[in-house]
């Protein structure tokens, strides 16, 4: 853990443009956002295998089921609020259904799109990819597990769609370490209560556990990457000893990592879960610091949260 503050959409072009001279069938499109998604890092190494589709997102997941179908790996980018809305019905039809190689990995997800307003941040994208049969939903904590998701995305055959930020945030990952498609980590072992994060909700979860060590109460963080497949063994593994959980996203508690969470638990193990993130609402504009504030994405939230979760335990 590095806690250098650095931004995801950077080094999922430096992946890219790695993955430009690793594998020749690697196609990259993109929708008229090639300098927001750094998909231009690409086009830097391998121009001719790089398609700039203008706005017009629905044919850019058309032309990459296409490429699919021939046998190559398309990545396909934009923004959030576009690859999983405007995109659904050729996502659903041409990619998931027929389970093609496509990668659609969006930038600028969640609330710290910022100033860019409710129309830009999208808070319901997993809760779309993740009812999708077929469609694999990962969301990495930092720029460093970017880079390696990237890359195990590229090697995994099937449909997936990858969440990345907007702006800077801190590094909690090891540079290089290994990336698991379905395998949550545990960033910091615990007794009490069980913090699921994901994405750079993770580093919220760790400063939320060191507030709640000064209070006398051990939390366990795990990065829970891969909304789908989730990890159920670790889940079980946690919950199991420490009775409790509270979950962290940067997306709506309705149908994204909570709701999963919820889902696994309450079928299986049921225990109390208090779920962090925005509650049935758009955003606004606004700085992101200030936002996540008042949205209750904070670190004080999540220990407000394991706070309420261990009273139900006891």
């Amino acid at each position: 853990m590095t806690g250098q503050k650095l931004a995801q959409r950077n080094y999922y072009g430096k992946a890219l443009a790695d993955l430009a001279a690793e594998k020749e069938n690697v196609y990259v499109l993109d929708a008229d956002l090639a300098g927001s998604t750094k998909t231009s890092e690409f086009k830097k190494v391998a121009p001719e295998r790089f398609i700039e589709c203008g706005i017009a997102e629905q044919n850019m997941v058309g032309i990459a089921s296409g490429l699919a179908a021939s046998g190559k790996i398309a990545f396909a980018s934009t923004f959030a609020v576009f690859a999983t809305g405007r995109c659904w019905e050729q996502i659903r039809l041409a990619v998931a259904y027929p389970k093609m190689n496509v990668k659609i990995v969006a930038t600028h997800s969640g609330i710290s799109v910022g100033e860019d307003g409710a129309s830009h941040q999208a808070l319901e994208d997993m809760a779309i990819m993740r009812a999708l049969p077929n469609m694999t939903v990962i969301s990495p904590a930092d720029a460093y597990e970017t880079y390696m998701a990237t890359k195990a995305i590229a090697d995994y055959d099937g449909p997936v769609y990858m969440r990345l930020g907007r702006a800077e945030f801190p590094c909690i990952t090891e540079e290089g370490a290994p990336f698991v498609i379905g395998k949550a980590h545990v960033m910091r072992e615990g007794s009490d209560v069980t913090l699921i994060g994901t994405g750079q909700m993770v580093s919220v979860c760790l400063d939320a556990a060191e507030i709640l060590a000064s209070e006398g109460i051990s939390a366990e963080v795990i990065n829970m990457a891969t909304i789908k497949p989730l990890d159920t063994e670790a889940i079980a593994a946690s919950v199991g000893k420490t009775g409790c959980a509270v979950t962290a996203e940067e997306h709506s508690i309705i149908g994204g990592l909570g709701s999963a969470v919820a889902e696994f638990l309450s079928q299986e193990m049921p225990s109390p879960l208090m779920r962090v993130g925005t509650r049935d609402t758009f955003g606004e504009s606004g700085k992101p610091d200030e936002l996540f504030k008042k949205y209750g994405l904070t670190a004080d939230d999540v220990v407000a949260a394991a706070k309420a979760s261990i009273a139900k335990k006891e």
